[in-house]
């Protein structure tokens, strides 16, 4: 029996239809907290894609269209891709349809441009919904560019509606600093990229939904570890992003870090409704954007604030040429993005503050909590 989840963001919209309802249940519970996802009917032939207009996503469950996908891609000319840290072959149709497969994965894709429609299917329920979830983001993310949105590489936390962006390179302290915030009151928006437009009463800001990994390290020195780890031995299940091999050392109570063989450790992946139930933090959905820190973290030094905070970079603006796991292979973002100029002068007329944290969560989080109350208005 066919099942639907509606998400919206602003005026973005897309729906997400399947004969699985698991499918659905996931698309929900994973953008509800923050993009407005609700149940609702399922659109007929008769009457066409819910009304709101949108674009709409058809996932599910389908062999034999998985098979003649991937036999079509086979007999098109096609290029190979890494999606998602995947193995990717995508064809284009001349008619401007775009059809992928991703063998060790059994998926495959079928976007018609025109129809604004796309299709997944796969041999499990479980990768499919995980797809559908990302291509439901992506297709969002390709409406909220053409209304004039950007993306910042930027953590968020919100009080009162006012919104503190913490900027920096990967290992500076972004989730660090969300995390203690959110543990100090604060609402959690996002924890590695936003959206961001101006607009004639501020930068407003949206959030982008994602899992969210976060270190043995933290969790622990947070208080955070155990509770964790309590109900993943009662059952809770992690987002499936997260390695096994993490998944273990929580049943074992390690607290060790584990690193892959490239040198990236590996985290627990939180699924973002989880954030809220095992890390007790509350989501916020929208704000304006009020200030902006650079922390760093040295864990030899005491916190601190210093002098000189930074000018934003190219690196803080994130752009297709910035992108690494999730090429546009769909062409769903707009060919020419918005100037970031304007956006750019009035985040620079902004409040900031530069900090040094270490790995003392209790002093780093007294530090983040005074330099945010003692932002100017």
């Amino acid at each position: 029996m066919l099942s639907a989840t509606r998400i919206h963001a602003d005026q973005a919209t897309v729906t997400v239809v399947s004969d699985t309802k698991d499918i659905t249940d996931w698309a929900l519970r994973y953008f509800g907290g923050w993009w407005n996802a609700i149940s609702v009917e399922v659109p007929t032939p008769d009457t066409g894609v819910i009304a709101g207009g949108g674009a709409l996503l058809l996932a599910d469950v389908d062999s034999k269209r998985l098979t003649d996908i991937e036999t079509l891609v086979g007999d098109y000319d096609h290029d190979e891709v890494d999606y998602t840290n995947a193995r990717t072959l995508v064809a284009r149709h001349e008619d401007g349809a775009i059809y992928a497969i991703q063998p060790a994965e059994r998926l495959a894709y079928h976007y018609d441009p025109a129809a604004g429609r796309l299709v997944i299917v796969g041999a499990h329920a479980e990768p499919v919904a995980v797809a559908a979830s990302r291509l439901a983001r992506e297709l969002i993310c390709g409406q909220l560019l053409r209304a004039g949105f950007h993306i910042l590489h930027a953590s968020c936390v919100v009080r009162d509606g006012r919104a503190l962006l913490t900027f920096g390179p990967k290992g500076a302290g972004k989730t660090t600093s969300a995390l203690l915030l959110a543990r100090e009151g604060y609402e959690l928006l996002a924890n590695d990229r936003v959206f961001i437009r101006p607009e004639r009463d501020g930068l407003r800001i949206l959030p982008w939904p994602s899992a969210a990994a976060i270190g043995f390290g933290l969790l622990d020195s947070t208080g955070l570890y155990e509770p964790l780890r309590a109900r993943v031995l009662i059952g809770e299940e992690m987002h499936p992003t997260q390695d096994q091999r993490v998944t273990d050392a929580l049943h074992a109570g390690s607290k060790k870090p584990i690193w892959n063989a490239k040198g990236k450790e590996l985290k627990p992946q939180f699924f973002p409704d989880q954030l809220t139930s095992i890390l007790r933090m509350k989501l916020c959905a929208e704000a304006n954007a009020a200030a902006l820190l650079f922390p760093t973290v040295n864990a030899d030094a005491k916190p601190h604030v210093t002098d000189t905070p930074r000018a934003l970079g190219e690196e803080d603006f994130f752009t297709g040429k910035t992108e690494d796991r999730y090429p546009d292979i769909f062409r769903l973002a707009p060919t020419k993005a918005a100037p970031v100029t304007d956006l750019a002068d009035r985040l620079a007329q902004l409040p900031r503050r530069a900090l040094v944290l270490n790995h003392c969560s209790g002093h780093s989080a007294e530090l983040l909590a005074k330099s945010a109350e003692l932002l100017p208005e």
